[in-house]
């Protein structure tokens, strides 16, 4: 925890943490990121959601897993359209479209249903995810990830907000410019195949661990296409069909910094 902390305050990477907890102790992992995740908690800086990771087939296999992973959403965590991120905010950032998921209901079955689940939203939301590591080079193993809260970062969601029965998940296909040029595509399939299982996969575990699902929440579902590296000076945009579109603008480099 000590480890990963400093290298958050510090703006400086930090050596994975797999050496202190083991490449594969999924559970100890979780436990050294509740305990990143509290340390930062304040009554200014409550708890707002989740987010999913490692929904990515190809993902799961170059670390190994067959399984997901989730992090912690906090209030100082998101970002607002209009408000660009600060050059330095983050050490290793890269970005993904996501479809995001506000709860309506809470979800606290051991074993909820897909329509469960389904019934449980409110809205979706067109959104961004802004990932980060503080660990050097992205170089992680499944402990590493979840230990640094998923390596979470940021998030930004888009204005719109469209009830499920005008959604199909799955059918979503999604498109993000860079600047204006076209960085990254794919659709809702690519995310566990349904980001509704992707949803229901979280409730599950989260309710298994005693800490479910609770109305109010927000839960970034998985990238429906390949994250990319997030440049200063840049402009993101994402379009993603039947839902709407999300933009965040990155600050240029401060004067001195390598961009």
């Amino acid at each position: 925890m000590a480890r990963l902390q400093q290298a958050a305050v510090s703006g400086v990477p930090c050596a994975p943490v797999r050496d202190l907890i083991g490449s594969d102790d999924i559970p100890l992992a979780y436990l050294v990121q509740e305990d990143v995740v509290s340390a930062r908690v304040t009554d200014e800086n409550g708890r707002i959601g989740r987010k999913i990771g490692l929904t990515s087939p190809a993902v799961q296999a170059q670390l190994g897993v067959n399984q997901p992973d989730f992090g912690t959403l906090l209030h100082d965590m998101r970002v607002e359209q209009g408000e660009p991120v600060a050059s330095g905010r983050l050490l290793q950032p890269r970005i993904e479209a996501e479809i995001a998921f506000v709860l309506s209901a809470d979800i606290d079955q051991l074993d909820p249903s897909l329509e469960t689940v389904a019934a449980a939203v409110s809205v979706a939301r067109p959104a961004f995810e802004i990932v980060d590591s503080r660990i050097g080079g992205w170089d992680i193993t499944i402990s590493d990830t979840i230990a640094d809260n998923a390596s979470s970062g940021l998030f930004v969601l888009g204005d719109a907000a469209v009830p499920l029965s005008g959604l199909d998940p799955v059918a979503v296909e999604m498109t993000m410019t860079e600047d204006g040029a076209t960085v990254s595509s794919g659709n809702g399939a690519a995310c566990l195949g349904n980001p509704l299982i992707a949803l229901q996969w979280l409730a599950q575990v989260a309710a298994s661990l005693g800490d479910p699902l609770r109305a109010g929440d927000v839960v970034l579902s998985g990238a429906l296409g390949p994250m990319i590296p997030a440049r200063d000076g840049s402009t993101y945009h994402a379009v993603l069909t039947g839902l709407g579109e999300v933009t965040v603008s990155f600050a240029p480099a401060k004067t001195g910094e390598p961009v």
